[in-house]
């Protein structure tokens, strides 16, 4: 094959629109089982390290992740989204963004290599100089590997993209383990995420056979530029909502009550990350694959939503009925106090799944500008609703966000879903069986823990589960929730047919 039909080949998506549900299925198995792997390694890394090094040391590295983390939100322009997205793209268009990125990872780089004094100055922490430095290289590493990246999923090839996950895990966990084990300290923490990004941009070049050329004027990339800069702003908004509340706390109440809070949300977080994030790299492509489709892309939506219901509902029916004894056996006997956090949080992790729909949506639609400004028109009651519940402690911030969420959320979902095929309607058909039925569960399973009680973690834990069984067992009788739920042999048979 010639090298203009290799790159043909990079480019092309015409091919993947044949078998496109059993590729998005078998992708979606393969992005899952990689994940999987690397949420073993990684719990790996944290227990070892926890054990290892000093809370010092996280605190260290944790305070130039503070700058590190909002400045990950326009790292790249939204540009890898622009080249997913995009139905038809040309090679002078990807060296383009290419060189984009980098410019914008090197200005990065630069950027938070001179803050490294200003950091050590506010926290009155020298060593933050060094960390900083050594740090902001990031932000170029992983702007040579944007691009290719991207063609690595315009392609769907999940299980280049999950091997390259697992193998970049493989090798930056025990080069970081070793670090620490050999008194390095707080530069195994910083080296984690350096070698998991170096990593990553070899495996991506080894993997992608196309090459940038040298950067040309006039290559019409102007409108993915506004395109990707929307999804950057989207994102940086996205993230200052998540991350407003912490601000918050920390500065009305304090280093403690937000430890409670901060432990709370990340516990909720683990297993919404664990979910959407090989959903969404399986999802963006596929969409963006059919979304001149009106109602292809309405059934695939609601197909995608109806499954992850089906798992996301269930797990966080029986967290809330559990909270305390998962805090306790997750976090520690010390971390009781933040159950109540918990439960009052898992009330929204539905609606936050589901928010996370509306951003693979409208991204793989082409609709950036509309998410930016869905984004700012929530942000004042998001930002309201911690407001209000500031005054009542961390509990009141939990519980204030959860139902502020609930009550604006039917609003987001009809101006995302404006122009398609999809409707309140049919969006609560395909979330109906799902939702009640875990809402019978956590009825069953409160019942249950009323009558038979336990002070063991385990047997709360089955106690809490009986309730759920015997909700299902029930539900199952119900024949629509029956087909519901066989229904999914389908997909076992598009993986199937689709070897």
């Amino acid at each position: 094959m010639s090298s203009r039909e290799h790159l043909h080949d990079e480019l092309n998506t015409e091919h993947l629109h044949a078998g496109l549900k059993g590729r998005s299925v078998r992708g979606g198995v393969v992005t899952l089982a990689s994940q999987g792997t690397q949420f073993l390694i990684q719990t790996i890394a944290t227990v070892v390290l926890a054990r290892e090094l000093p809370p010092a040391d996280f605190g260290i590295v944790a305070m130039v992740t503070v700058v590190t983390g909002l400045a990950m939100a326009f790292a790249d322009l939204g540009l890898t989204e622009a080249t997913i997205q995009r139905k038809e793209i040309t090679h002078d268009q990807v060296t383009s963004l290419f060189w984009i990125n980098v410019a914008i990872g090197t200005g990065l780089t630069v950027i938070t290599a001179a803050l490294a004094p200003v950091l050590a100055w506010f926290y009155q922490e020298p060593r933050l100089v060094a960390v900083t430095l050594v740090s902001s290289v990031t932000f170029l590493m992983g702007s040579l590997r944007g691009q290719t990246d991207a063609l690595l999923r315009r392609q769907m090839r999940y299980g280049y993209l999950g091997f390259k996950d697992v193998a970049a895990s493989a090798i930056a966990v025990p080069l970081a383990i070793a670090i620490a084990l050999h008194g390095g300290g707080y530069w195994a923490l910083v080296a984690l995420p350096l070698t998991l990004n170096f990593m990553h941009m070899v495996i991506s070049w080894i993997m992608v056979r196309w090459r940038p050329g040298q950067p040309r004027r006039n290559t019409n990339v102007s409108s993915m530029v506004a395109f990707g800069g929307n999804v950057a702003a989207s994102y940086f908004v996205y993230t200052l909502l998540r991350s407003a509340d912490n601000a918050l706390i920390g500065w009305y109440w304090g280093a403690a009550p937000l430890g409670l809070y901060s432990r709370a949300y990340n516990l909720l977080m683990l297993p919404l990350r664990q979910l959407s994030a090989p959903v969404a790299g399986v999802a963006v492509p596929a969409f963006s694959r059919i979304h001149n489709d009106a109602v292809r892309y309405a059934r695939y939506y609601l197909a995608t939503t109806n499954l992850m219901m089906w798992i996301i509902a269930p797990i966080f029916g029986f967290m809330f009925v559990a909270a305390e004894p998962v805090v306790v056996f997750v976090l520690g006997g010390q971390w009781r106090d933040a159950a109540p956090v918990f439960q009052f949080l898992s009330i929204s992790a539905p609606a936050q799944v589901l928010l996370d729909t509306v951003m693979w949506m409208l991204v793989s639609r082409g609709l950036s500008s509309r998410l930016l400004k869905l984004l700012i028109y929530i942000s004042p009651f998001i930002l309201g609703s911690f407001a209000i519940g500031l005054p009542f402690g961390v509990k009141g911030v939990a519980l204030s966000y959860a139902l502020v969420l609930l009550i604006i959320f039917p609003w987001i979902l009809k101006a995302a879903f404006r122009d398609t095929q999809l409707t309140l309607k049919s969006l609560g058909r395909a979330v109906l069986f799902p939702i009640s039925t875990s809402l019978t569960g956590v009825l069953f399973a409160e019942i249950t823990s009323h009558y038979i009680l336990t002070e063991k973690v385990i047997l709360q834990f089955l106690v809490v589960g009986l309730g759920f069984v015997i909700a299902f067992l029930l539900a199952a009788l119900v024949r629509p929730v029956r087909e519901e739920i066989l229904s999914f042999k389908k997909i076992v048979a598009d993986l199937r047919m689709s070897n």
